[in-house]
């Protein structure tokens, strides 16, 4: 391994500051700048230095966080955030658990529980409305649709021509804007809490890359770090730029739960134009891989010796143009015996009783070895 322990252009890393939001609450700030981001601002709108806010959407799935003490609504078998769907379900998008909807906070009775909902829209119309000359440039999906927008609207900002730049992954990639001193961090939660386990270390990694954006220069920078969870170790060593503790921390996760790259894994997609034919042919296939090795479901703890079965369960996407999609995830610490199940379950496919080409034509199952994002 290699390591790079400065900045290769000299210069000091960032003060880094984490706010928490729980108590920015409970004092009364419902406003989505907390008081520390806002002073900051205003001190660097007023030397004329340059800011970045960072809305960290990665991974959004509608989880459901408590605002008073932050607790988050997770499955009890995998250790992912519930997904909130429509109808008042909460579901798990691995093992296919769900329950209704809550209205106050397990937790601490808070009525402050609710789904995650922000977009970059709103921070814009923040930022104009609490810094009126403010010059404000947003960078997502919508204002990117154009050839060479994307180009644009870097060029502007890194010619001066803004003083607040709003957007959320793509302005955190490797940019270097010298007369950037300050990075505001909105909701590092929201990749934090996704249905997804290496919502961690995505977390960790963006948050490291947003900080990498301030004072890149002579001038020093400082970054915020708005968050309902300051303990948890993704955010706590992402404040102190420590990759080595993250690793050794999210390690043992993964060796408990014979996740990769303790273990690995196999997902299997079906997907199918009728629900319940592609629900059915999923439980089928789920049936014949435990019978291949047992249900394996208390071998997370003996390091992924035996087959690991999770699942079918609606993918994170459940339905894309008609067509209904079901995940389910075996799990082994041998590469080879994955490998094995897939070639068993290719072969059930081809020997299933024939069928007329329309009907077989939809339903189709696919595999990914060590996926690196959840479907």
């Amino acid at each position: 391994m290699y390591e790079l322990t400065k900045r290769q252009a000299g210069g000091e890393l960032p003060t880094v500051h984490t706010v928490d939001l729980r108590k920015e609450l409970k004092e009364g700030n419902r406003s989505m700048f907390s008081r520390r981001l806002h002073d900051l601002m205003e001190d660097r709108l007023g030397k004329k230095e340059q800011v970045i806010l960072f809305l960290n959407r990665r991974g959004y799935a509608g989880f459901v966080s408590c605002r008073a003490c932050g607790h988050v609504m997770k499955c009890p078998h995998c250790d992912v955030s519930l997904s909130e769907h429509k109808g008042g379900r909460l579901v798990c998008h691995y093992c296919g658990y769900e329950q209704p909807a809550v209205k106050t906070c397990p937790s601490c009775e808070s009525k402050y529980i609710l789904g995650f909902r922000a977009g970059t829209q709103q921070i814009e119309e923040a930022v104009l409305r609490e810094f009126p000359g403010a010059r404000v440039l947003r960078m997502d999906a919508d204002t990117t649709r154009t050839k060479n927008s994307y180009e644009e609207i870097l060029g502007a900002f890194a010619n001066g021509e803004a003083d607040v730049l709003v957007g959320t992954q793509m302005i955190v990639k490797g940019h270097d804007f010298p007369n950037v001193t300050l990075v505001g961090i909105l909701a590092a939660d929201m990749s934090l809490h996704a249905g997804d386990y290496r919502s961690g270390e995505r977390t960790f990694q963006l948050l490291t890359q947003a900080a990498g954006r301030a004072g890149r220069s002579g001038k020093a920078g400082e970054v915020v770090i708005q968050t309902y969870d300051p303990e948890h170790y993704s955010i706590v060593y992402a404040a102190k730029q420590d990759y080595k503790g993250f690793y050794e921390e999210e390690i043992l996760y993964r060796k408990m739960l014979a996740y990769p790259p303790a273990a690995h894994m196999l997902a299997i997609l079906v997907s199918a134009r009728a629900e319940a034919e592609g629900l059915a042919l999923a439980k089928d296939i789920a049936a014949r891989v435990r019978v291949m090795g047992g249900d394996g479901r208390e071998s997370a703890a003996q390091g992924g010796n035996r087959l690991y079965v999770i699942g079918p369960a609606p993918a994170s996407v459940g339905k894309i143009n008609d067509v209904y999609r079901f995940m389910l995830y075996v799990k082994h610490g041998d590469y080879g015996r994955l490998v094995e199940v897939k070639n068993r379950v290719e072969t059930f496919l081809e020997k299933r009783e024939e069928r007329a080409e329309k009907e077989k034509d939809n339903e189709t199952v696919q595999f990914d070895f060590d996926p690196m994002s959840a479907y």
